[in-house]
């Protein structure tokens, strides 16, 4: 074979691969561009994304009048992209770098966020986006641009939770967890409302973390929280723990508790807590135990028994009952008053005005247990009130089939069971009400960004007893307050009528024995068109251990501030009392 020949061939061959190469690299091309490339530019626009969150203004919490119980404050996060860092500069007044990098910028920064420079250089360090500083001062975020660190730095609008009430409320309004959202009161309950809904924008960064210009953003924006609209009165609330509180050191009790009820509306304006919290700075019992601590009502009690004898017509206020200390029921059982004393006649009237046990045995054995404990039911014991915060105890042993022999008969003087203060107060609230029985609530409604009203939705009112027996009911338990005698008239106000009931509940303690009590009050005012239902409890007081002498003067001090800030007109007529006695 020739020279020519070979040089030919190996021309061929080299031609052959050069162009098998040339072919192997456009249909690679082809894969990239147009089989693979959508997937591969995907990839890349996801390794650029970056994703900010627009956090949502968490709705105000105020009461009636308007008054900021609970508020968010502007604040901001600090961030720093790591990678950024080691490219920027410190120069002095000729454009000299003068130092540069993580210790540079922590230098500066530390002193501004009130931080170790070294720890904070160390956290600049790195190839990621971190947090640095949490909830700064709009000051503080100011003066961190005005350094000039540029796209290294970088700061996230966010909030902070404030309550300018302090402990007024605290327990009801409660407060929010490390990362914002409710942890108790009003805050927890109610998260869906005041939260909202966080928004963001979804962007594209650079190699060296920039933002990319001119590359496509998306904004979802953030929807805030509605403001909650309570029905708290803030003076009345800071009356009502101010006086509990006294009570409490006074006569050396666990806790108490007060609530004031608007009659015919059901709206809560107080509902005060001994030893109130504050929400800036929560410790102890963070709950309400006026409806999270169930008691028994004692002689307070007595009014749902007289109500129902009444309503079912087997009483009148004038019937006369022969009352004994000592009353043995036709099952053997023995019950006696609280303290000692002769037979007497007294009517049903003075049956309640004396808080006499074994006359209202007498009256409750006209009704059979089913019969009674519908009516608890239908004023709402045994049940949820319908607050709006959780956590609510209904109570116990009202289920008559769990009755023993003493019990039935314990239960028609308020002893035996158990329901929380506004259960009971919502009682005297219903009578006081024409019968109506009104879902007590502590929020009105919702207020949106753009000022929208949004009535809270409240059960129907429905109708419990007649407005006959509510109007002697009501009449009978004047008595109490206003008769000579009677066990309520440390519960008197100046210029108003009172209608109202002591209750003084014995406690059991670990070994069976009854070794504490339990002082209680409920009432309305003015009794001749009764605006306000008041409720007091003090729990196990080391010392006047009556209801009449404990929780009286507390539903009276608060009840007679709640009258004059409400602009409550003094009582015109004096009041018409039942007889007491069959002589009158």
């Amino acid at each position: 074979m020739s020279r020519v020949g070979s040089t030919s061939r190996r021309q061929f061959v080299v031609l052959v691969m050069v162009l098998a190469l040339m072919a192997a690299y456009a249909v690679r091309l082809v894969y990239v561009q147009v089989v693979a490339g959508p997937g591969l530019a995907a990839q890349a626009r996801e390794l650029r994304t970056d994703t900010l969150t627009l956090h949502a203004q968490r709705g105000a919490i105020v009461d009636a009048d308007g008054n900021v119980l609970a508020t968010s404050q502007m604040r901001y996060d600090i961030w720093v992209d790591q990678r950024q860092i080691p490219a920027f500069k410190v120069r002095d007044a000729d454009g000299e770098v003068t130092a540069q990098g993580a210790l540079a910028a922590a230098e500066l920064l530390a002193p501004i966020l009130d931080l170790d420079a070294h720890e904070l250089g160390a956290q600049l360090t790195g190839d990621a986006g971190v947090r640095i500083a949490r909830d700064v001062t709009p000051e503080v975020r100011a003066a961190v641009v005005e350094l000039g660190i540029g796209g290294a730095v970088w700061d996230e609008l966010t909030t902070v939770r404030d309550y300018p009430a302090t402990t007024t409320g605290g327990n009801l309004v409660g407060w929010v967890n490390e990362e914002g959202a409710g942890a108790s009161g009003l805050e927890y309950a109610l998260e869906a409302e005041l939260s909202g809904a966080n928004g963001e924008t979804v962007f594209e960064r650079g190699l060296t973390g920039q933002v990319i210009p001119g590359a496509p953003q998306h904004t979802t924006p953030a929807q805030d929280g509605r403001t909650v609209n309570t029905t708290l009165e803030q003076d009345l609330e800071f009356r009502a723990e101010e006086v509990i509180d006294g009570a409490v050191e006074q006569y050396g009790a666990d806790w108490g508790a007060v609530v004031v009820i608007e009659v015919g509306t059901g709206r809560i304006l107080a509902l005060a807590e001994s030893g109130a919290i504050d929400p800036n700075d929560p410790s102890g019992f963070g709950g309400s135990r006026a409806i999270q601590d169930p008691y028994e009502p004692g002689s307070t009690g007595k009014i749902l028994t007289v109500a129902a004898a009444i309503e079912e017509g087997v009483v009148e206020p004038d019937t006369v009952f022969q009352v004994p200390y000592r009353y043995t029921t036709s099952n053997g059982q023995t019950f006696k008053d609280h303290t000692e004393h002769p037979d007497e006649q007294l009517t049903t009237a003075g049956i309640l005005a004396d808080s006499s046990n074994t006359g209202t045995i007498q009256i409750g054995e006209r009704m059979s247990d089913d019969v009674r404990a519908r009516y608890m039911q239908d004023f709402g014991w045994g049940a949820p009130s319908g607050i709006e915060l959780t956590g609510e105890s209904t109570g116990s042993n009202l289920d008559p089939t769990g009755w023993d022999g003493r019990t039935r008969y314990a239960t028609m003087f308020g002893q035996g069971l158990s329901v929380n203060l506004l259960q009971n107060t919502n009682v005297i609230a219903t009578l006081a009400n024409d019968g109506v029985h009104v879902q007590p609530h502590l929020v009105d409604g919702y207020t949106d960004t753009a000022g929208t009203f949004t009535p809270a939705e409240l059960e129907e009112p429905r109708q419990v007893v007649s407005p006959e027996t509510s109007e002697q009911v009501i009449r009978m338990l004047e008595g109490v307050t206003a008769a000579e005698g009677a066990t309520g008239t440390r519960a008197a106000i100046d210029g108003y009528r009172v209608a109202g009931k002591t209750g003084t509940a014995e406690i059991m303690g670990p070994g069976g024995e009854l070794s504490d009590t339990v002082a209680s009050f409920v009432g309305v005012a003015p009794a001749e068109d009764p605006q306000i239902a008041v409720g007091v409890v003090v729990y196990r007081p080391d010392t006047g251990f009556y209801g009449g002498t404990i929780a009286a003067p507390v539903f009276r001090d608060v009840a007679s501030f709640a009258l004059t800030s409400l602009g409550v007109p003094p009582s015109a007529e004096p009041a018409d009392l039942y007889p007491l006695t069959p002589a009158g």
